[in-house]
């Protein structure tokens, strides 16, 4: 083994070992964690569930580690859009149901993502627990966000620089749940102008500050392509599945926000230990 790849093989085994995982990127495909009819029939739930609130647009998430391996406060480690759709089946025939809008990163370089359009069981194909997040929008937001979508805003606020902690509050880099919020702020404020974009994302939003063990990160940034902390001047914050539960619940902008269980079980989202309401 050649000198420098040893240093990475010691290094990647001392990230392995250190306590908790540092975080979860955004992948297209892996492997599958339950049969295809448990994912199947876990896709439908949810989109039944979303269809019967009437949802046109809603934000899904999915767990993509071991629950035990989550950052604390971190729930959810992929984040996308959900959009009611007309669908062509293989067959050509054409129906309706859910278009999930996702930034994933590219399977050549994890630094690097672009967005791909799937549906519910692509979605939960890698899911370690078959369990989502559903956070449904205001009527009003939800219609600003399907048309954000056929109008293609997703990709004028498309960074393609990615990491998995992207500080939300500028465009250095951009991960999955930071690109949802893009979306969000630009079909709030009708704009895909990114500086306006992040200076009302510093004005509105508060992100979720991260903990994790300092050699972990140094280890993280050293060994893997997609772990950055060069746009964090102090601290690492990012945008979570929570943290925007929260702001679209502080702006009035909240219908609900639930997770729904592999069981039928549904329980409000939480965030920082605070159940998200809606406003009334």
């Amino acid at each position: 083994m050649k000198p420098l790849n040893r240093l990475k093989a010691i290094l990647l085994i001392g990230l392995s070992l250190a306590s908790g995982a540092l975080w979860a990127g955004s992948n297209a495909a892996g492997e599958a964690q339950f049969s295809p009819d448990e994912i199947s029939r876990f896709a439908k739930q949810v989109e039944k569930y979303a269809a019967a609130q009437g949802a046109r647009a809603f934000i899904i998430g999915r767990v993509g580690r071991p629950p035990e391996q989550l950052p604390n406060g971190v729930e959810f480690t992929h984040t996308a859009v959900a959009i009611y759709s007309t669908i062509t089946l293989p067959d050509g025939s054409l129906a309706k149901g859910y278009a999930i809008h996702n930034l994933y990163q590219t399977a050549q370089k994890k630094d690097v993502s672009e967005l791909v359009t799937d549906y519910p069981v692509d979605f939960f194909w890698s899911a370690h627990q078959m369990r989502a997040g559903i956070i449904i929008p205001s009527a009003d937001l939800q219609q600003r966000l399907v048309a954000a979508y056929a109008e293609g805003v997703q990709y004028q606020v498309h960074v393609p620089r990615y990491s998995v902690l992207a500080n939300p509050f500028n465009g250095d880099y951009q991960n999955c749940t930071e690109h949802t919020l893009d979306v969000i702020n630009a079909a709030i404020y009708q704009t895909t102008n990114y500086e306006q974009l992040k200076a009302n994302t510093k004005a509105h939003f508060s992100a979720q500050h991260m903990e994790i063990n300092g050699v972990k990160l140094l280890l993280g940034t050293m060994v893997m392509e997609d772990v950055k902390t060069a746009d964090h001047p102090a601290g690492i914050e990012t945008a979570t599945m929570g943290s925007i539960g929260n702001y679209l619940a502080a702006n009035n902008l909240l219908d609900h926000a639930v997770i729904l269980e592999q069981d039928g079980q549904l329980s409000s989202m939480r965030y920082n230990n605070k159940e998200l309401l809606a406003k009334n």
